[in-house]
């Protein structure tokens, strides 16, 4: 029965294009052991580059080691963020990066990483509502840093209604995270009464 099992073990191109028969859409790269990216949809070997512009268009894709089948798409999107923090004006601050080492191991882990997001999928709404208003003024792909900050200069009330709404949204997330934390803790401490804060 060993032997059997073994077969399905071993990774061809059918079990690395597995995603693919799921979702049509998904473009599955290979990963080889030199570091080259293989696009399995155009039969080509594509840069760190291509994959930035896929992620950029919007495209769905899978990337997966080429010997196990193991998924690394994780791990190559944090090399697209590396490179772009070292190589332009970077989003992170040294203290912000350090903040978020300080959560790998600690209880709140899984909570801020679900903070995190949720405050990033509310930010990008807000980022398409504005893209949207300005396609009457501007072309927002071909806007820059500059023209952007005049855009929501002249957009003054529109932006802080906008930025109104996110700020209350993500205290509204912060609160509910704070409300499960001290249900947790009233479960598994039930002899110290409320912690939430409120007597």
């Amino acid at each position: 029965m060993v032997a059997s099992r073994r077969p399905a073990k071993v990774p061809t191109d059918a079990a690395a294009a597995a995603p693919a028969a799921d979702d049509a859409n998904t473009r599955v790269l290979k990963k080889y052991p030199n570091r080259r990216l293989y696009d399995t949809r155009n039969s080509s070997y594509i840069t760190l580059a291509d994959v930035k512009q896929m992620v950029l268009d919007g495209q769905s894709f899978v990337v997966r080691d080429a010997k196990s089948g193991e998924d690394l798409t994780r791990s190559i999107l944090l090399q697209i963020i590396l490179e772009e923090e070292t190589g332009g004006v970077p989003i992170f601050s040294t203290q912000m990066l350090s903040q978020i080492i300080r959560f790998y191991g600690h209880a709140m882990q899984g909570m801020m990483g679900s903070y995190l997001e949720k405050n990033l999928q509310t930010f990008t709404e807000i980022q398409h509502r504005l893209a949207e208003q300005s396609k009457t003024l501007y072309d927002p792909k071909a806007m820059s840093p500059e023209m952007w900050t005049q855009f929501l200069q002249g957009q003054a009330p529109v932006v802080q209604g906008l930025m109104g709404n996110y700020l209350e949204q993500s205290k509204n997330m912060f609160l509910q995270m704070q409300e499960q934390m001290a249900k947790q803790a009233e479960t598994l401490f039930p002899g110290m009464g409320p912690l939430s804060g409120k007597r």
